[in-house]
């Protein structure tokens, strides 16, 4: 049941004007989209097709979560799109200097569209179902910080609304309400850039191997894994075998945006961008140091520094692949140039 999102004078059905109440309105259109760090690196969404209410446990590096459904089932990762969606919204208007705010008003039509659905009668009904499963789904994890061990739960959403027009007619509007971990990750901009053909995707068993390449890849030349480590992250519920199965009929395909996959012996992935650029002498240009990227985000304020990574490489490759001897301080000198000049 969808819970009331119409109290403190707003009337069900309208917007605030921009910049008051405590509410956003997702007007930005073809937002980048972007995904948030934490359910990229960890299997929060169920990879099922149909109702999934296992209880999932999941434990890697000292991180222990428990992902808990609702009679509904828990929220999968096509469910995920929904997030997505509100994630891409609030990074843009940030960047582009707007207030926002952990509560959404969205048109079903717009999410519908930027994320390659249908927009059917049946697409709305399955929207319905989809902030049903986030609501419901519970997430209990624990978190270090400061010396002690600090173990909390949380819903995905927090709540959601939907307008309709009346006697049956679709849904007008869609409000919903980030919850506040979710929320937090957006504001310190723990998020990475996706390619718009994630939406193309339509097993989930690929979104989920293409938002682990895009997190540990990212920008690198390469990023090699175990079969058994990846099947763990996935948080696929296959036997070992299968997996394997469904991870060389991936090889086979080839259908992730960017990345490339390849078996290798010891029982190894190894992921690879599908477009980097090759000198012919001196090979990729050399990566940088995760601290270089760091330095570049305090630089450009907001900037996506995988997409500034990239921009750079390609001004390299044009320049003719000079060899460098300082890879870091130039990319933070071309850094430095494109912010006084932005």
């Amino acid at each position: 049941m969808a819970t009331g999102l119409t109290g403190g004078g707003l009337t069900a059905g309208t917007y605030p004007p921009e910049g008051q109440g405590d509410f956003f309105l997702c007007d930005i259109f073809d937002a980048i989209p972007k995904n948030d760090l934490a359910s990229m690196e960890h299997p929060l969404f169920s990879l099922g097709t149909r109702p999934d209410r296992r209880i999932l446990s999941y434990e890697h590096n000292g991180t222990e979560i428990t992902v808990t459904p609702s009679v509904k089932g828990l929220a999968t990762i096509h469910d995920k799109d929904i997030l997505i969606f509100c994630i891409s919204q609030l990074m843009a208007a940030l960047n582009a200097g707007r207030q926002v705010s952990r509560t959404l008003h969205l048109k079903a039509h717009d999410l519908l569209v930027a994320t390659n659905r249908e927009t059917s009668g049946d697409a709305y009904r399955r929207l319905r179902e989809a902030f049903e499963r986030l609501a419901g789904t519970r997430i209990t994890t624990n978190i270090m910080t400061g010396g002690q061990e600090v173990t909390s739960g949380f819903g995905l959403i927090e709540r959601w609304e939907i307008v309709r027009k009346a006697r049956g007619g679709r849904m007008v509007s869609v409000a919903v309400t980030l919850s506040d971990w979710l929320y937090r990750a957006v504001l310190s901009k723990s998020v990475l850039t996706l390619s718009r053909d994630y939406f193309r995707l339509r097993k989930p068993l690929e979104r989920r191997i293409y938002e682990l390449a895009r997190k540990h890849c990212g920008r690198q030349a390469s990023w090699q894994i175990s079969v058994e480590t990846l099947l763990k992250k996935s948080g696929s519920a296959s036997p070992r075998r299968v997996f394997r199965k469904m991870v060389r009929d991936m090889i086979a395909a080839q259908p992730l945006p960017d990345y490339a996959m390849e078996e290798l012996p010891g029982d190894l992935i190894r992921f690879s961008q599908k477009h980097a650029v090759v000198s012919g002498v001196g090979g990729m240009a050399p990566s940088l140091k995760p601290e270089t990227l760091d330095a570049a985000r305090d630089l450009m304020p907001g900037a996506d520094v995988y997409a500034l990574e990239a921009d750079w490489r390609a001004m390299w490759a044009r320049s003719g692949s000079p060899r460098l001897r300082q890879a870091d301080a130039a990319f933070l000198g071309w850094v430095k140039k494109r912010a006084r000049d932005s």
